[in-house]
Protein backbone atom coordinates (compact mmCIF):
# COMPACT_ATOMS: atom_id res chain seq x y z
CA UNK A 1 0.00 0.00 0.00
CA UNK A 2 1.07 3.45 -0.85
CA UNK A 3 1.22 6.19 1.28
CA UNK A 4 3.74 9.21 1.40
CA UNK A 5 5.49 10.75 4.26
CA UNK A 6 4.39 13.95 4.60
CA UNK A 7 4.64 16.99 7.55
CA UNK A 8 1.96 16.19 10.78
CA UNK A 9 -1.29 17.90 10.50
CA UNK A 10 -1.39 21.88 10.97
CA UNK A 11 -2.79 23.56 14.29
CA UNK A 12 -6.85 23.77 13.52
CA UNK A 13 -7.31 20.05 12.44
CA UNK A 14 -9.40 17.60 14.95
CA UNK A 15 -5.32 16.93 16.51
CA UNK A 16 -5.76 19.52 18.44
CA UNK A 17 -9.28 19.75 19.51
CA UNK A 18 -9.57 18.21 23.09
CA UNK A 19 -13.07 17.41 22.05
CA UNK A 20 -12.53 14.86 19.65
CA UNK A 21 -13.98 11.65 20.78
CA UNK A 22 -12.37 7.96 20.44
CA UNK A 23 -14.24 5.88 17.33
CA UNK A 24 -12.08 3.34 18.83
CA UNK A 25 -13.77 3.17 22.32
CA UNK A 26 -15.86 0.76 23.50
CA UNK A 27 -18.68 3.28 24.14
CA UNK A 28 -18.88 3.98 20.40
CA UNK A 29 -19.33 0.38 19.96
CA UNK A 30 -22.34 -0.65 22.17
CA UNK A 31 -24.43 2.58 21.89
CA UNK A 32 -23.38 4.49 19.23
CA UNK A 33 -26.96 6.06 18.54
CA UNK A 34 -27.00 8.08 21.47
CA UNK A 35 -22.97 9.31 20.89
CA UNK A 36 -24.20 10.39 17.49
CA UNK A 37 -26.84 12.77 19.46
CA UNK A 38 -24.55 13.91 21.87
CA UNK A 39 -21.69 14.50 18.97
CA UNK A 40 -24.21 16.32 17.42
CA UNK A 41 -25.41 18.78 20.30
CA UNK A 42 -22.06 19.22 21.55
CA UNK A 43 -20.46 19.89 17.59
CA UNK A 44 -22.84 20.68 15.29
CA UNK A 45 -23.50 18.41 12.18
CA UNK A 46 -19.28 17.85 11.90
CA UNK A 47 -17.98 16.67 14.75
CA UNK A 48 -13.96 16.17 15.83
CA UNK A 49 -12.95 12.30 16.57
CA UNK A 50 -9.98 10.45 16.45
CA UNK A 51 -9.22 7.17 15.12
CA UNK A 52 -7.21 3.86 16.51
CA UNK A 53 -4.14 5.08 17.53
CA UNK A 54 -5.50 8.45 17.99
CA UNK A 55 -5.21 9.78 14.84
CA UNK A 56 -7.83 12.90 14.35
CA UNK A 57 -10.70 12.89 11.30
CA UNK A 58 -13.76 14.64 10.88
CA UNK A 59 -17.34 12.42 11.51
CA UNK A 60 -20.08 13.80 9.51
CA UNK A 61 -23.48 13.68 11.50
CA UNK A 62 -25.76 15.69 9.23
CA UNK A 63 -27.71 14.88 6.14
CA UNK A 64 -27.10 17.68 4.09
CA UNK A 65 -23.50 17.73 5.02
CA UNK A 66 -23.25 14.32 4.13
CA UNK A 67 -24.95 14.74 0.87
CA UNK A 68 -22.71 17.93 0.47
CA UNK A 69 -19.49 16.18 0.51
CA UNK A 70 -20.80 13.38 -1.64
CA UNK A 71 -21.76 15.57 -4.57
CA UNK A 72 -18.38 17.53 -4.31
CA UNK A 73 -15.88 14.58 -5.26
CA UNK A 74 -13.56 17.79 -6.36
CA UNK A 75 -13.15 19.39 -2.64
CA UNK A 76 -13.84 16.25 -0.97
CA UNK A 77 -11.59 13.34 -3.23
CA UNK A 78 -11.27 9.94 -2.68
CA UNK A 79 -7.61 9.47 -3.09
CA UNK A 80 -6.16 9.01 0.33
CA UNK A 81 -2.61 9.91 -0.71
CA UNK A 82 -4.15 13.40 -0.01
CA UNK A 83 -4.30 12.90 3.78
CA UNK A 84 -1.58 14.71 5.79
CA UNK A 85 -1.62 11.74 8.35
CA UNK A 86 0.46 9.18 6.84
CA UNK A 87 3.44 9.50 8.81
CA UNK A 88 1.65 8.73 12.16
CA UNK A 89 -0.29 5.14 10.49
CA UNK A 90 1.91 2.21 11.53
CA UNK A 91 2.11 -0.78 9.17
CA UNK A 92 0.01 -2.79 10.77
CA UNK A 93 -2.55 -0.23 11.53
CA UNK A 94 -6.00 -1.81 11.81
CA UNK A 95 -8.07 0.34 8.68
CA UNK A 96 -5.07 0.54 6.66
CA UNK A 97 -7.14 -1.94 4.30
CA UNK A 98 -9.84 0.62 4.07
CA UNK A 99 -7.36 3.73 3.18
CA UNK A 100 -4.33 2.70 2.33
CA UNK A 101 -4.22 3.52 -1.29
CA UNK A 102 -4.48 0.86 -4.07
CA UNK A 103 -5.66 0.89 -7.81
CA UNK A 104 -9.17 0.08 -6.34
CA UNK A 105 -12.15 1.66 -7.88
CA UNK A 106 -12.47 3.09 -4.24
CA UNK A 107 -10.03 5.59 -4.92
CA UNK A 108 -10.30 6.35 -8.26
CA UNK A 109 -11.49 10.04 -9.29
CA UNK A 110 -13.25 11.48 -12.23
CA UNK A 111 -12.24 9.95 -15.82
CA UNK A 112 -10.70 7.18 -14.45
CA UNK A 113 -13.29 6.59 -11.88
CA UNK A 114 -16.12 6.80 -14.76
CA UNK A 115 -13.83 4.21 -16.79
CA UNK A 116 -13.60 1.16 -13.72
CA UNK A 117 -17.15 2.19 -12.26
CA UNK A 118 -18.88 1.99 -15.34
CA UNK A 119 -16.90 -1.68 -15.68
CA UNK A 120 -18.59 -2.54 -12.77
CA UNK A 121 -21.97 -1.43 -13.50
CA UNK A 122 -21.98 -3.52 -16.76
CA UNK A 123 -20.37 -6.62 -15.31
CA UNK A 124 -23.54 -6.63 -12.50
CA UNK A 125 -26.39 -5.50 -14.66
CA UNK A 126 -25.76 -8.66 -17.23
CA UNK A 127 -26.87 -10.29 -13.77
CA UNK A 128 -29.81 -12.17 -14.43
CA UNK A 129 -32.29 -10.34 -11.60
CA UNK A 130 -34.82 -13.26 -11.93
CA UNK A 131 -32.20 -15.69 -11.71
CA UNK A 132 -30.29 -14.48 -8.45
CA UNK A 133 -33.60 -14.37 -6.95
CA UNK A 134 -34.50 -17.96 -7.85
CA UNK A 135 -30.77 -19.18 -6.39
CA UNK A 136 -31.34 -17.10 -3.26
CA UNK A 137 -34.19 -18.74 -2.79
CA UNK A 138 -32.42 -22.02 -3.31
CA UNK A 139 -28.97 -21.19 -1.30
CA UNK A 140 -32.00 -19.93 1.47
CA UNK A 141 -33.89 -23.50 1.15
CA UNK A 142 -30.37 -25.45 1.54
CA UNK A 143 -29.59 -23.81 4.61
CA UNK A 144 -33.31 -23.85 6.66
CA UNK A 145 -33.05 -27.75 5.74
CA UNK A 146 -30.20 -27.84 8.07
CA UNK A 147 -31.57 -27.01 10.81
CA UNK A 148 -35.60 -26.93 10.08
CA UNK A 149 -35.94 -30.44 11.59
CA UNK A 150 -34.09 -29.14 14.73
CA UNK A 151 -36.66 -26.63 16.44
CA UNK A 152 -34.02 -23.96 16.72
CA UNK A 153 -31.27 -21.89 14.94
CA UNK A 154 -28.73 -19.00 15.43
CA UNK A 155 -29.61 -17.11 12.27
CA UNK A 156 -26.78 -15.14 11.80
CA UNK A 157 -24.48 -17.72 11.63
CA UNK A 158 -26.99 -20.32 10.22
CA UNK A 159 -28.19 -18.45 8.10
CA UNK A 160 -27.97 -14.68 7.26
CA UNK A 161 -23.84 -14.47 7.03
CA UNK A 162 -24.41 -17.33 4.37
CA UNK A 163 -27.23 -16.50 2.00
CA UNK A 164 -25.42 -13.10 0.58
CA UNK A 165 -22.16 -15.28 -0.03
CA UNK A 166 -23.03 -18.07 -1.36
CA UNK A 167 -25.41 -15.64 -3.83
CA UNK A 168 -22.70 -13.25 -4.95
CA UNK A 169 -19.84 -16.16 -4.98
CA UNK A 170 -21.87 -17.82 -7.72
CA UNK A 171 -22.36 -14.30 -9.28
CA UNK A 172 -18.55 -13.79 -9.17
CA UNK A 173 -18.00 -17.76 -10.35
CA UNK A 174 -16.57 -19.12 -7.26
CA UNK A 175 -17.42 -22.34 -6.31
CA UNK A 176 -19.04 -23.43 -3.02
CA UNK A 177 -15.65 -25.19 -1.76
CA UNK A 178 -14.65 -21.22 -1.92
CA UNK A 179 -16.81 -19.25 -0.16
CA UNK A 180 -16.36 -20.84 3.84
CA UNK A 181 -13.23 -19.36 4.27
CA UNK A 182 -14.00 -15.95 2.43
CA UNK A 183 -16.99 -15.45 4.96
CA UNK A 184 -15.03 -15.58 7.76
CA UNK A 185 -11.91 -13.18 5.96
CA UNK A 186 -14.79 -10.93 4.82
CA UNK A 187 -16.11 -10.90 8.23
CA UNK A 188 -12.48 -10.05 9.89
CA UNK A 189 -11.27 -7.63 7.32
CA UNK A 190 -14.84 -5.51 8.19
CA UNK A 191 -14.32 -5.82 11.94
CA UNK A 192 -11.98 -3.86 14.32
CA UNK A 193 -9.26 -6.69 15.34
CA UNK A 194 -6.01 -7.69 15.04
CA UNK A 195 -6.29 -9.42 12.26
CA UNK A 196 -7.91 -7.16 9.89
CA UNK A 197 -4.92 -6.83 7.81
CA UNK A 198 -4.34 -9.98 7.08
CA UNK A 199 -7.49 -11.79 6.73
CA UNK A 200 -7.61 -8.57 3.91
CA UNK A 201 -4.16 -10.71 2.13
CA UNK A 202 -6.15 -13.92 2.02
CA UNK A 203 -9.46 -12.46 0.38
CA UNK A 204 -6.86 -10.79 -1.84
CA UNK A 205 -4.85 -13.98 -3.12
CA UNK A 206 -8.58 -15.55 -3.45
CA UNK A 207 -9.42 -12.71 -5.64
CA UNK A 208 -6.37 -13.00 -7.86
CA UNK A 209 -6.72 -17.18 -8.17
CA UNK A 210 -10.25 -15.96 -9.44
CA UNK A 211 -9.37 -13.43 -12.09
CA UNK A 212 -6.42 -15.64 -13.49
CA UNK A 213 -8.90 -18.52 -14.05
CA UNK A 214 -11.51 -16.04 -15.36
CA UNK A 215 -8.50 -15.13 -18.07
CA UNK A 216 -7.94 -18.36 -18.67
CA UNK A 217 -11.20 -19.59 -19.05
CA UNK A 218 -13.76 -17.21 -19.40
CA UNK A 219 -17.72 -17.55 -18.13
CA UNK A 220 -20.76 -15.87 -17.92
CA UNK A 221 -19.36 -14.11 -14.09
CA UNK A 222 -18.57 -10.90 -13.48
CA UNK A 223 -14.57 -11.61 -13.16
CA UNK A 224 -14.94 -13.08 -17.08
CA UNK A 225 -17.00 -9.48 -18.20
CA UNK A 226 -14.72 -7.59 -16.89
CA UNK A 227 -11.78 -8.93 -18.26
CA UNK A 228 -13.50 -8.63 -21.59
CA UNK A 229 -15.17 -5.20 -20.78
CA UNK A 230 -13.87 -2.58 -23.20
CA UNK A 231 -12.10 -0.70 -20.52
CA UNK A 232 -9.61 -2.77 -21.01
CA UNK A 233 -8.88 -3.39 -17.69
CA UNK A 234 -5.92 -4.92 -15.91
CA UNK A 235 -5.64 -7.58 -13.43
CA UNK A 236 -4.54 -5.91 -10.73
CA UNK A 237 -7.60 -3.37 -11.17
CA UNK A 238 -10.05 -6.44 -11.42
CA UNK A 239 -8.66 -8.15 -8.52
CA UNK A 240 -9.15 -4.76 -6.38
CA UNK A 241 -12.51 -4.12 -7.84
CA UNK A 242 -13.54 -8.00 -7.43
CA UNK A 243 -12.57 -7.54 -3.54
CA UNK A 244 -14.93 -4.17 -3.47
CA UNK A 245 -17.60 -6.30 -4.95
CA UNK A 246 -17.35 -9.15 -2.33
CA UNK A 247 -16.92 -6.84 0.55
CA UNK A 248 -20.30 -4.73 -0.10
CA UNK A 249 -21.83 -7.74 -1.40
CA UNK A 250 -21.59 -9.96 1.86
CA UNK A 251 -20.87 -7.85 5.10
CA UNK A 252 -23.58 -5.39 4.60
CA UNK A 253 -26.01 -7.19 2.87
CA UNK A 254 -25.59 -10.29 5.98
CA UNK A 255 -26.18 -7.25 8.36
CA UNK A 256 -29.57 -6.29 6.69
CA UNK A 257 -30.81 -9.36 6.19
CA UNK A 258 -30.20 -9.99 10.05
CA UNK A 259 -31.12 -6.28 10.97
CA UNK A 260 -34.67 -6.79 9.50
CA UNK A 261 -35.08 -10.27 10.95
CA UNK A 262 -34.42 -8.70 14.57
CA UNK A 263 -37.00 -5.75 13.87
CA UNK A 264 -39.59 -8.11 12.54
CA UNK A 265 -39.36 -10.71 16.08
CA UNK A 266 -39.34 -7.64 17.79
CA UNK A 267 -41.85 -4.98 16.79
CA UNK A 268 -45.57 -5.70 17.17
CA UNK A 269 -45.78 -3.54 14.29
CA UNK A 270 -44.69 -6.40 12.14
CA UNK A 271 -45.16 -9.55 14.49
CA UNK A 272 -48.77 -9.12 13.65
CA UNK A 273 -48.63 -10.23 9.98
CA UNK A 274 -45.56 -11.92 10.26
CA UNK A 275 -46.73 -15.67 9.30
CA UNK A 276 -47.90 -14.05 6.60
CA UNK A 277 -46.78 -10.85 5.88
CA UNK A 278 -45.02 -10.70 2.20
CA UNK A 279 -45.94 -6.81 2.21
CA UNK A 280 -44.31 -6.24 6.36
CA UNK A 281 -40.89 -7.37 4.34
CA UNK A 282 -40.87 -4.43 2.47
CA UNK A 283 -41.83 -2.26 4.80
CA UNK A 284 -38.77 -3.50 7.21
CA UNK A 285 -36.49 -3.45 4.69
CA UNK A 286 -36.82 0.34 4.23
CA UNK A 287 -36.93 0.86 7.44
CA UNK A 288 -33.69 -0.69 9.17
CA UNK A 289 -31.55 1.34 6.21
CA UNK A 290 -32.73 4.61 8.10
CA UNK A 291 -32.80 3.18 11.42
CA UNK A 292 -30.15 0.94 11.53
CA UNK A 293 -28.18 0.32 8.35
CA UNK A 294 -25.47 -1.98 7.71
CA UNK A 295 -23.00 0.35 7.29
CA UNK A 296 -23.23 3.03 9.74
CA UNK A 297 -19.93 5.32 8.85
CA UNK A 298 -17.76 5.07 5.50
CA UNK A 299 -14.21 5.93 5.16
CA UNK A 300 -13.73 8.42 3.68
CA UNK A 301 -12.88 11.56 2.04
CA UNK A 302 -9.61 14.21 2.00
CA UNK A 303 -10.61 17.55 2.14
CA UNK A 304 -8.33 18.90 -1.73
CA UNK A 305 -8.00 22.56 -0.34
CA UNK A 306 -9.08 24.21 2.86
CA UNK A 307 -12.80 24.72 3.44
CA UNK A 308 -15.88 25.05 5.73
CA UNK A 309 -18.70 22.33 6.55
CA UNK A 310 -21.26 22.00 9.24
CA UNK A 311 -19.24 25.04 11.27
CA UNK A 312 -16.11 23.31 11.19
CA UNK A 313 -12.79 24.43 9.70
CA UNK A 314 -11.44 21.68 7.64
CA UNK A 315 -8.03 22.20 6.63
CA UNK A 316 -6.63 20.18 3.00
CA UNK A 317 -5.38 17.04 3.68
CA UNK A 318 -8.23 15.87 6.89
CA UNK A 319 -9.86 12.85 6.95
CA UNK A 320 -13.82 13.08 6.65
CA UNK A 321 -15.78 9.93 7.74
CA UNK A 322 -19.11 9.80 6.13
CA UNK A 323 -21.53 9.01 9.02
CA UNK A 324 -24.19 7.57 6.90
CA UNK A 325 -26.32 6.04 10.03
CA UNK A 326 -26.03 9.66 11.98
CA UNK A 327 -26.98 10.91 8.76
CA UNK A 328 -30.01 8.89 7.97
CA UNK A 329 -31.23 9.46 11.80
CA UNK A 330 -30.42 13.58 11.65
CA UNK A 331 -33.87 14.89 13.17
CA UNK A 332 -34.43 17.11 9.92
CA UNK A 333 -34.95 14.35 8.04
CA UNK A 334 -35.51 11.59 9.90
CA UNK A 335 -38.88 9.74 8.89
CA UNK A 336 -41.46 8.83 10.85
CA UNK A 337 -42.37 5.07 10.68
CA UNK A 338 -45.03 5.09 12.80
CA UNK A 339 -46.96 7.52 10.48
CA UNK A 340 -46.61 5.47 6.73
CA UNK A 341 -43.53 6.54 5.62
CA UNK A 342 -42.11 3.00 4.94
CA UNK A 343 -41.59 3.90 1.42
CA UNK A 344 -39.46 6.92 2.42
CA UNK A 345 -35.76 5.92 -0.23
CA UNK A 346 -34.32 9.02 0.46
CA UNK A 347 -31.94 7.58 2.97
CA UNK A 348 -27.90 7.71 2.07
CA UNK A 349 -27.27 4.03 2.77
CA UNK A 350 -25.66 3.31 -0.44
CA UNK A 351 -24.22 6.95 -0.18
CA UNK A 352 -24.23 9.24 -2.96
CA UNK A 353 -22.86 11.21 -5.84
CA UNK A 354 -20.53 9.41 -7.99
CA UNK A 355 -19.03 7.17 -5.67
CA UNK A 356 -22.08 5.66 -4.10
CA UNK A 357 -22.95 1.49 -4.65
CA UNK A 358 -22.89 1.25 -8.56
CA UNK A 359 -26.06 0.29 -10.36
CA UNK A 360 -27.51 -1.97 -9.99
CA UNK A 361 -25.48 -3.70 -6.78
CA UNK A 362 -28.32 -2.06 -4.60
CA UNK A 363 -31.13 -3.96 -5.93
CA UNK A 364 -29.22 -7.14 -6.06
CA UNK A 365 -28.70 -6.61 -2.38
CA UNK A 366 -32.04 -6.39 -2.08
CA UNK A 367 -33.37 -9.33 -3.81
CA UNK A 368 -30.92 -11.30 -1.83
CA UNK A 369 -31.99 -9.77 1.44
CA UNK A 370 -35.74 -10.40 0.60
CA UNK A 371 -35.52 -13.51 -0.62
CA UNK A 372 -33.75 -14.67 2.02
CA UNK A 373 -36.35 -13.24 4.45
CA UNK A 374 -39.48 -14.09 2.44
CA UNK A 375 -38.35 -18.03 2.19
CA UNK A 376 -37.36 -18.33 6.09
CA UNK A 377 -40.62 -16.67 7.06
CA UNK A 378 -42.66 -19.09 4.27
CA UNK A 379 -40.77 -21.95 5.90
CA UNK A 380 -40.74 -21.29 9.60
CA UNK A 381 -43.92 -19.07 10.08
CA UNK A 382 -43.71 -19.28 13.68
CA UNK A 383 -40.05 -18.65 14.56
CA UNK A 384 -39.68 -16.66 18.00
CA UNK A 385 -36.57 -15.43 19.83
CA UNK A 386 -35.75 -17.79 21.93
CA UNK A 387 -34.34 -14.96 24.61
CA UNK A 388 -35.67 -11.66 25.52
CA UNK A 389 -35.27 -8.39 22.74
CA UNK A 390 -33.27 -6.41 24.64
CA UNK A 391 -30.21 -9.28 25.23
CA UNK A 392 -29.92 -9.07 21.79
CA UNK A 393 -26.28 -7.56 21.15
CA UNK A 394 -24.58 -6.03 18.45
CA UNK A 395 -21.01 -7.08 16.92
CA UNK A 396 -18.39 -4.51 18.29
CA UNK A 397 -17.75 -2.35 15.03
CA UNK A 398 -17.76 1.68 14.31
CA UNK A 399 -18.02 0.87 10.67
CA UNK A 400 -20.69 -2.07 10.13
CA UNK A 401 -24.11 -2.27 11.72
CA UNK A 402 -24.74 -5.75 12.62
CA UNK A 403 -26.52 -8.03 15.21
CA UNK A 404 -23.61 -10.25 16.77
CA UNK A 405 -26.36 -13.54 17.21
CA UNK A 406 -30.26 -14.03 16.61
CA UNK A 407 -31.31 -17.38 18.49
CA UNK A 408 -34.36 -18.34 17.25
CA UNK A 409 -37.00 -21.37 18.19
CA UNK A 410 -40.01 -22.47 16.02
CA UNK A 411 -42.10 -25.67 15.77
CA UNK A 412 -39.09 -28.18 14.05
CA UNK A 413 -40.61 -28.75 10.32
CA UNK A 414 -40.08 -31.67 8.00
CA UNK A 415 -37.25 -31.27 5.47
CA UNK A 416 -38.87 -32.79 1.95
CA UNK A 417 -35.60 -31.48 -0.19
Amino acid sequence: MNHPQVPSPPVGCPAHNPGGVRMHALRFQEDPADLYGQLRREHGPVAPVLLDGDIPAWLVLGYREVHRVTTNPELFARDSRRWHAWDRIPDDWPLLPFVGYQPSVLFTEGAEHQRRSGAISDALSAADQFEVRAHSERVADELIDAFAGSGRAELMTEYASQVPLRVVARICGLEPSETADLERDMTASLDDGEGAVAAYGRIAAKMAELVQRSRREPKADVPSRMAAHPAGLSDEEIIQDMISIMAAGQQPTSNWIGNTLRLMLTDDRFAVTISGGRRSVSQALTEVLWEDTPTQNFIGRWASQDTRLGGQQIKKGDCVILGLAAANTDPQVRPDFTAGSAGNQAHLSFSHGEHRCPEPAPELAEIITKAAIEVLLDRIPDVVLSLPADEIEWRPSIWMRGVAALPVEFTPAHVSR
